[in-house]
């Protein structure tokens, strides 16, 4: 006879690291299937990839463009890159062509969000997240103010 107070162990997972399956979670309710991270070796640092966001959204004519130092205000990411774009075609635009540089990069967006409104596009890149905007959205949530603790990058320079 069980009592209530008794708890089962998890299973255990025996993996030997280099295994052809060294990777692979079951996908049970203990072990949820998880994407393996893309690879170190071809990601950059995140300042360097907020620097490309930057540069790319400036190559497509993105207005208003910002990093936000976000590393001492949260620990779930380490910078912002705001930008603004004039139009729905440009914020998709935008979006589009920052997810591919960073594609080419190494990197791959975690999640997006908003990309059918096209008002507030937001990208997930886990220690960068960039936010496209048209002008009237960006003025309503002024992210700037909510944020403006977090140090600005002067990224046309290319230093922090």
């Amino acid at each position: 006879m069980k009592l209530a107070t008794e708890t089962q162990a998890p299973p255990v997972l025996a993996v030997t690291p280099g295994a052809p399956d060294a990777d692979f979670i079951p996908d049970t309710p203990s072990f949820p299937q998880v994407a393996a991270p893309p690879d170190a070796k071809a990601l950059q640092g995140a300042l360097e990839r907020a620097f490309l966001v930057a540069r790319t959204a400036a190559d497509f004519k993105a207005r208003d463009i910002r990093i936000l130092d976000m590393r001492k205000i949260t620990p779930l990411f380490d910078y912002v890159v705001l930008v603004s774009g004039a139009s729905r075609r440009q914020i998709h635009t935008l979006a589009e062509e920052i997810d591919d540089a960073l594609k080419a990069s190494g990197d791959r967006r975690l999640h997006v969000e908003g990309y059918e409104a096209s008002k507030w596009v937001v990208q997930d890149f886990g220690d960068v997240v960039v936010h496209v905007f048209d002008p009237e959205t960006r003025t309503y949530y002024d992210l700037e103010e909510l944020w403006a603790d977090a140090p600005r990058i002067d990224w046309a320079a290319g230093v922090a």
